[in-house]
C-alpha cells in the first residue's frame, strides 16, 4: 500500500486538494491517505507552522500533497511562527531539493495566455530549480542594528559544489527522458556570473557535469536575460536548472505563459525520488471558501506523484488526459474562462475531472 500525507494547508487549499483526492480515488489505487495540517492550519492547532506529528506523518509517508500555506492574518506572528516557515522547514527535513516545474500550455488555453497565442502554441518547458540551499537557507542572516542605530538586513547567497552537482544530474537526466527522436537534448543553466561568485561557480560546475551527458546540448542565460526571454521566445527552451530564487521567479514567470498560475503543477524531490507535491500558486486567502479556486494544477501534481514516487506512469497520464478532456469539453475556472465557455466551480471543475476519467 503507498501510504500517502495529505497537507491541505490555508486558504484555498483545502478545497483545491479535496478534488484532487477526490481524482485519486477515482483511480482506485492501493492507497492510504492521512490528514495533517500546516502553515496556518499548524500553528492553529499546535501553536507551530510544522506541528511535530505533521512532519513524522511526512517522514513515515511515501509522498506529500500539499495544498498552499499563508494566510494575511498571520503577517503579525513572529517569524518562526509564520506558515512560511513550516513549508521551508518540511522541505529541508525531507530533504527536497529538486523542484521540478512543468510549464505546460494546453491548445484550448492558447487564448488564456496574455502572449499572443502563436508566441506560446507548443510550449512545454522544465524548469528544474534547486530547493534547499541558496539566499533562502544561507547564514548568516537576520535583521541587526548598526552602532550608528540604523537597521541593517542580511541574507547569504550561498552554494557548495556537491549540491550544485545533484541538481544538475537531475536537470540532465530529465532533459535525456524528454529528448524527442532525432532531436537533442537542450539544457539551459541559468546564473547571473557576471555578478556573484556563487553562480559563477554555478557554471563552472554545470560545464562540468555536462561531460558525463555528450548527447545533451548545455547552454547559459543570465537570469535577467532568461526573464527577458521567457517573454519574447519561450519555445527555444526545454529544461532550465537553475538556483533557489532564480527559480522561484521565473517559474512564476513561466505559469502564466501558461493561462494561469492555477494550471502549474510541482514536485519537490530527494534522491530516492520521495517526493512532495504541490500547485505552484499560494493561498489566495481573498478567494478561500468561495469554490472558484482552480483546483487543475493540485490535480496535476498528484499526477506528477504518480509518475516521480510510485513509477506509475499509466494512471499519470490517465489524470493529464482526463485534465485535456475536461478542457477540451469547455469547462473553466474563473482564471481560465474565454468567450464560449463554461464557467464551473473548483468542485465541478474536479467532477469533471473525474468524470473524463
Amino acid at each position: 500500500m503507498m501510504k500517502l500525507a495529505i497537507l491541505p494547508g490555508d486558504g484555498i487549499g483545502p478545497e483545491i486538494v479535496a478534488q484532487a483526492v477526490k481524482v485519486l480515488n477515482a483511480l482506485n489505487l492501493d492507497l492510504s491517505m492521512t490528514e495533517a495540517p500546516i502553515g496556518g492550519a499548524g500553528y492553529e492547532a499546535a501553536g507551530d507552522p510544522l506541528p511535530d506529528a505533521t512532519l513524522q506523518l511526512a517522514l513515515d509517508s511515501d509522498a506529500v500533497l500539499l495544498g498552499a500555506v499563508g494566510d494575511w492574518k498571520y503577517d503579525k506572528l513572529e517569524r518562526h511562527l509564520r506558515p512560511e516557515r513550516g513549508l521551508l522547514r518540511i522541505r529541508k527535513a525531507l530533504n527536497l531539493f529538486a523542484n521540478l516545474r512543468p510549464a505546460l500550455l494546453y491548445p484550448e488555453l492558447a487564448g488564456a495566455s496574455t502572449l499572443k497565442p502563436e508566441v506560446v502554441s507548443g510550449l512545454d518547458i522544465m524548469i528544474v530549480r534547486e530547493l534547499t540551499g541558496d539566499i533562502y537557507f544561507g547564514q548568516p542572516r537576520g535583521i541587526s542594528t548598526l552602532p550608528n542605530g540604523e537597521r541593517e538586513g542580511i541574507n547569504t547567497m550561498r552554494y557548495c559544489e556537491s549540491e550544485i552537482r545533484r541538481i544538475g544530474r537531475v536537470a540532465f537526466d530529465i532533459a535525456m527522458k524528454r529528448r524527442q527522436p532525432g532531436q537533442k537534448a537542450k539544457v539551459c543553466s541559468v546564473d547571473k556570473a557576471n555578478v556573484l561568485e556563487t553562480t559563477e561557480l554555478w557554471r563552472q560546475v554545470m560545464i562540468e557535469l555536462s561531460a558525463e551527458y555528450p548527447e545533451v546540448e548545455l547552454s547559459h542565460m543570465y537570469v535577467d536575460n532568461a526573464a527577458m526571454q521567457l517573454i519574447r521566445a519561450p519555445k527555444q527552451f526545454d529544461v532550465m536548472v537553475t538556483g533557489n530564487i532564480f527559480g522561484d521567479i521565473l517559474s512564476d514567470e513561466a505559469s502564466m505563459l501558461t493561462g494561469s498560475i492555477g494550471m502549474l503543477p510541482s514536485a519537490s524531490l530527494d534522491e530516492n525520488n520521495k517526493g512532495m507535491y504541490e500547485p505552484s500558486h499560494g493561498s489566495a486567502p481573498d478567494i478561500a471558501g468561495k469554490n472558484i479556486a482552480n483546483p487543475l494544477a493540485t490535480i496535476l501534481s498528484a499526477a506528477m506523484m504518480l509518475r516521480y514516487t510510485f513509477n506509475d506512469e499509466a494512471n499519470a497520464v490517465r489524470i493529464e488526459n482526463a485534465v485535456k478532456k475536461a478542457l477540451a469539453q469547455g469547462y473553466r475556472t474563473a482564471d481560465i474562462v474565454t468567450d464560449g465557455c463554461k464557467q464551473v466551480a473548483c468542485s465541478e471543475m474536479g467532477d469533471a475531472v473525474v468524470a473524463a476519467l
